[in-house]
């Protein structure tokens, strides 16, 4: 894997953790949300009349990972009402790489060298540790339970978009029809809050769009790099965004122990070398 390559997938690793925190910091986590999901169709419908039609195969796999989508959404949001931004992000984010690295090589025949597998490991033991005090002295069923759920819903858009966007035949087409079609995820969240749109302050508004744009151009940079590098890998690497998570939480949610977030961080560098120089 080329270090422009690396870079760009950590570079994406921040911006996702940047925009979870916006939503768990957020008053209203649900509209949130549908502000996040509504810049991106408006960002998305502006692409896609400049862009040409991304193959007909690949539509097929936008269509799951926009369904895919929509039970993350409402996975993450009732995730981060049970539970702390630092646990709840970890949990969700780390069952990922191990299941997409599994998902590829049943689905697509992408076998990792086993060295790829130990930078994964290591990256998942990272995980657990940056949030450890919080996990062994219990959290809430639920907030456990959406987190997994979260995961695994991670796990499967990952791979359909790995798949689907090299079949596209033009990744930024493929982006920006992804991205439209979560007018489907904004339109229910407005209907469902229909009644509170107009009391929403401007200030609000401005953070949930600026959230999701930020969330878009993470995503796009994540589906340009599996264009180049296998999905497992990519996810892993994807996935050190639970370091930058707890950084977040520790700063300004107050969350956590910086001396065993930082060791969890040079646990989890290791485990980025490991992976770039393997895979």
């Amino acid at each position: 894997m080329t270090p422009s390559v690396v870079a760009i997938i950590l570079f994406a690793a921040v911006l996702h953790a940047t925009w979870n925190a916006i939503v768990k910091s957020a008053a209203d986590r649900t509209l949130t949300l549908g502000m996040i999901a509504l810049a991106q169709c408006v960002a998305g419908g502006i692409m896609i009349t400049q862009l040409p039609l991304p193959t007909y195969e690949s539509f097929l796999y936008i269509l799951f990972s926009t369904g895919t989508h929509f039970c993350y959404y409402y996975m993450l949001n009732w995730a981060y009402r049970y539970g702390d931004f630092s646990v709840v992000y970890p949990i969700a984010r780390g069952i990922v790489p191990a299941l997409v690295a599994i998902w590829a090589m049943v689905l697509v025949g992408e076998l990792l060298p086993l060295t790829a597998w130990f930078g994964i490991g290591l990256i998942a033991a990272a995980i657990p540790l940056s949030c450890w005090k919080a996990l062994s002295s219990g959290f809430d069923r639920n907030a456990l339970l959406f987190a997994l759920g979260t995961g695994l819903c991670i796990s499967i858009y990952s791979v359909f978009d790995g798949i689907g966007v090299r079949l596209s035949g033009n990744t930024l087409s493929y982006w920006a029809w992804g991205a439209f079609l979560h007018f489907i995820i904004a339109g229910f969240i407005g209907v469902r809050r229909r009644h509170m749109l107009a009391q929403v302050p401007a200030r609000t508004w401005m953070i949930g769009l600026a959230g999701g744009l930020v969330s878009m151009v993470a995503y796009g940079l994540v589906l340009y790099a599996k264009n180049f590098a296998p999905l497992g890998a990519v996810s892993a690497l994807r996935e050190t965004s639970v370091i930058f998570a707890a950084i977040i939480g520790f700063v300004f949610f107050k969350e956590g122990n910086w001396k065993r977030r930082s060791a969890a961080a040079g646990l989890m560098s290791v485990g980025v070398a490991v992976i770039a120089l393997s895979a």
